[in-house]
């Protein structure tokens, strides 16, 4: 960015990285960065949860960790402690890349007759296991930006979408458990999704930032409040404790061989996308993106993220990830104060702390829940082929992305064709993000980059022809 266009977004700013509002509008501001994030934050939990059928005691707990670890991860990020964080107004949560691996390893469990606990100890133990992953690429980013290039990040970063894209469609017409009670993609369960995705639509039509950014909540409170009128909301079970304390490893730890792989590759993406999502803060909030500090910056970023998840992990709930929509929210008000930040953070921390949250997170129907996901995992693909359309699509790229897509796929699609291969075929090539994100990366390095005036030379002969 040059000299001009930083002081540009200065000037656009009303408080700075290291101003300190007054405490209503800090509190205002923080309200709207917690309307950006909170459904993002509680929809993968709840969605593994409802996939794997964990109960609803399990469920809660975990949702509520959610939520807690989201507000100590984002509060590490924005502080800074020596290396590890960001020092800017970065916000984490639970991420969305990790819902493909995961439910497929629990769901291979479940059918081996695991236990729910010893299901969720594999998980979080093989996540914590995972987690240095980001840890070392962090010191290695500019090595890390050569072999994973962004070729081969927007063709995982689509697998993601894609992929994800299947759950989504799931859970509109009812989840797993309406398929077992005959009820999957009732009249019903579609008109709930349809509401839920036409609101979204409507208000995206906005010329509005807040009414677009605030669209998926509101969707998803009217989803919520017309399924109650149908008496589609789950009844309220079990008794829950007023306050939960934290409890590290309650499941205990375990390790999955068939995770493993997947998710160090989602780790690696994840820290790609962790330094987009830097950068993007670090424009709009008139900070440098590029220099000494702005590099610091990005390994603080992703050194951060393994070591937020690794916490994640240890407090029983998912890997965490830099959230980018909260970019928007610091465009749309001028605030880019991390001040406003630890508001946010201590917010979230003490929603993590009641269990009533998350036990009325829990009503939330399926339909509705995939009406609003089907918009997100839809906008992950979307991203993914954003990045692709930034590089040239020659015939070496569109090699590669066929490849790595019919990889990637067709073993999502069809996970039965590694039936009779040796266990260690099956556990690195288990999911389709890991199938297709370990071709793209193999055939990046072994195709050969071809010369531009090759391509032209060969047109030229073509039309000439």
């Amino acid at each position: 960015m040059s000299n001009t266009q930083q002081s540009s977004h200065q000037s656009d700013l009303v408080y700075r990285l290291h101003d300190k509002p007054p405490f209503m509008q800090s509190l205002f501001a923080a309200i709207q960065h917690l309307l950006a994030l909170f459904v993002a934050v509680i929809t993968p939990p709840l969605i593994i949860c409802q996939a794997l059928g964990i109960p609803a005691t399990d469920t809660a707990h975990i949702i509520s960790m959610s939520l807690f670890i989201t507000g100590v991860a984002s509060f590490i990020q924005m502080k800074r402690f020596g290396p590890v964080g960001t020092g800017l107004l970065s916000i984490q949560g639970t991420s969305f890349n990790f819902l493909g691996p995961i439910i497929a390893s629990g769901l291979a469990m479940k059918d081996g007759g695991v236990t729910t606990e010893a299901m969720l100890a594999a998980i979080f133990g093989t996540a914590l296991l995972a987690a240095p992953t980001e840890m070392v690429i962090s010191r290695f980013l500019h090595l890390a930006r050569r072999i994973i290039s962004p070729l081969v990040s927007g063709i995982i970063v689509t697998l993601i979408g894609l992929t994800l894209i299947q759950l989504g469609l799931t859970s509109i017409g009812g989840g797993f458990g309406a398929m077992e009670a005959g009820e999957f993609g009732s009249l019903e369960n579609l008109a709930l999704a349809g509401t839920v995705l036409g609101i979204i639509i409507l208000m995206n039509r906005s010329r509005n930032p807040y009414i677009r950014l605030s669209s998926i909540l509101v969707a998803m409170v009217a989803g919520t409040l017309l399924a109650w009128y149908m008496g589609k909301l789950a009844p309220l079970s079990g008794s829950l404790p007023t306050i939960a304390l934290p409890i590290p490893m309650q499941y205990g730890l375990g390790f999955d061989a068939s995770l493993f792989i997947p998710l160090v590759l989602v780790y690696v993406i994840t820290s790609l996308e962790a330094i987009g999502d830097t950068t993007a803060t670090s424009e709009v909030s008139g900070e440098p993106v590029s220099g000494p500090v702005y590099m610091s910056r990005l390994k603080g970023c992703v050194l951060g993220d393994g070591v937020n998840s690794s916490l994640a992990s240890i407090f029983n709930t998912f890997p965490v990830s830099t959230f980018s929509q909260n970019n928007g929210v610091i465009q749309m008000t001028g605030v880019a104060s991390r001040h406003v930040g630890f508001y946010v953070a201590g917010i979230l921390v003490v929603m993590g702390l009641f269990p009533a949250i998350s036990t009325l997170v829990q009503r939330i129907p399926e339909p509705v829940l995939g009406g609003a996901t089907l918009v997100m995992f839809g906008s992950i693909a979307a991203a993914g082929v954003r990045i692709l359309s930034r590089e040239k699509l020659d015939r070496r790229a569109l090699f590669i992305i066929a490849i790595s897509f019919g990889m990637g796929l067709g073993i999502s699609q069809k996970p039965d064709i590694l039936q009779f291969m040796p266990d260690i075929i099956k556990n690195v090539f288990a999911s389709g993000i890991s199938a297709g994100g370990i071709t793209a990366i193999v055939m990046n390095i072994i195709m050969p980059m071809g010369k531009p005036e090759t391509d032209d030379a060969a047109d030229a002969e073509t039309q000439q022809a």
